[in-house]
């Protein structure tokens, strides 16, 4: 990765952001974007290194493979991303911050140069996201604080493969550096849900088409498992979303709203329990589903989910082929945004 390069945007971007407000934001990002640049090492370089463990060289190996197909099978950006690698020292890339509410699911919006507004704000360090979140509760916001293992900076920078994501399995790694690669290839502006459930549906696509080629049975069983556990689990929770924003358009007092709220939360838990006995005592969703449940927790799984059935019918309609698929897809967020919703249906006929 060229340091020299990199610091001339570094510098570029400090120059735009220093007319913005909130500096200190600003200049946490550009810090925390900066070690990332330093500490990232070519993987080859890594890999002839003899310091560098048995197991990390055959999973960043591994790795590469991964990444040329991203390009040669998906059509996915043919760059630098993802041949570099950097340890961070630490179990997450960045934290963000998700806030609503108490009686609505209309997420707060932050808004940034280029990439417009967006319904989290991310944070390089954790106690300065869990900083943020007080100064939201106290406003008057229901806050969800989240790691995040990786994230995408839309090809602004050479994203590196990190240490935060090294000890999932190989399918997940695939899938998360499929996700962050469909940033790289659309991303629109002001629209969270778009852009999430886009490259959802390219990590499960992507996943599916490299387990074909490249995958045992048995990954493909576990893969297969992972993925009945998530939908059901996802749909738990978006079916809770609905029965909530039904409940806020009650004509109710807070105090009796809050109360029908909460046991809209105990039955989730009920419903959880009933999914755990089913899927063998799997507690992977144990940590999310078992500390404060509120608006802004539930928001974090909806940006992601909401949309992705309208994109798979959209591969769906162009035969699977992958870069009409973009086509379509770049076309579909060319729409008007306040009329998305309503124009989304016809589109896809």
């Amino acid at each position: 990765m060229s340091k020299a390069i990199n610091s001339t945007i570094f510098l570029t971007l400090f120059t735009l952001l220093t007319a913005c407000s909130h500096l200190s934001y600003y200049h946490q990002a550009i810090t925390g974007q900066f070690e990332i640049s330093q500490r990232a090492q070519a993987i080859s370089e890594v890999l002839a290194s003899p310091s560098t463990s048995p197991t990390i060289k055959q999973t960043l190996s591994e790795i590469l493979t991964i990444r040329a197909f991203a390009s040669q099978s998906l059509s996915l950006p043919d760059n630098l991303s993802y041949t570099y690698y950097a340890d961070l020292q630490r179990p997450f890339v960045v934290w963000t911050v998700f806030a609503a509410p108490a009686f609505s699911f209309q997420p707060k919006q932050w808004c940034f140069p280029i990439i417009g507004c967006v319904s989290y704000r991310g944070y390089f360090s954790q106690a300065a996201a869990t900083e943020q979140a007080e100064i939201l509760r106290q406003a008057g916001y229901e806050v969800y604080v989240a790691g995040v293992a990786a994230y995408s900076t839309l090809g602004w920078f050479t994203d590196p493969i990190l240490n935060t994501m090294l000890h999932w399995n190989l399918t997940k790694i695939a899938g998360v550096i499929f996700h962050e690669l469909a940033h790289q290839q659309l991303y629109i502006p002001n629209n969270t849900a778009f852009n999430e459930a886009f490259a959802m549906t390219v990590e499960n696509e992507g996943i599916k088409r490299w387990l074909a080629q490249h995958g045992t049975p048995q990954d493909w069983q576990r893969y297969q498992t992972e993925q009945q556990r998530e939908n059901e689990f996802v749909e738990l929770v978006l079916t809770t979303r609905d029965q909530l924003e039904n409940l806020y358009q009650q004509p109710l007092v807070s105090s009796n709203m809050q109360l029908e709220k909460q046991a809209t939360f105990e039955e989730l838990l009920q419903q959880y329990q009933q999914f755990k006995q089913r899927w063998h005592h799997y507690a992977g969703y144990d940590n999310w589903i078992n500390t404060e449940l509120n608006n802004a927790k539930l928001l974090s799984v909806a940006t992601y989910q909401d949309l992705v059935p309208v994109f798979q019918a959209l591969l769906v309609q162009v035969g699977g082929d992958l870069p009409k698929f973009y086509q379509k897809a770049a076309d579909l967020g060319k729409l008007s945004r306040e009329n998305w919703s309503t124009e989304i249906v016809p589109f896809l006929h």
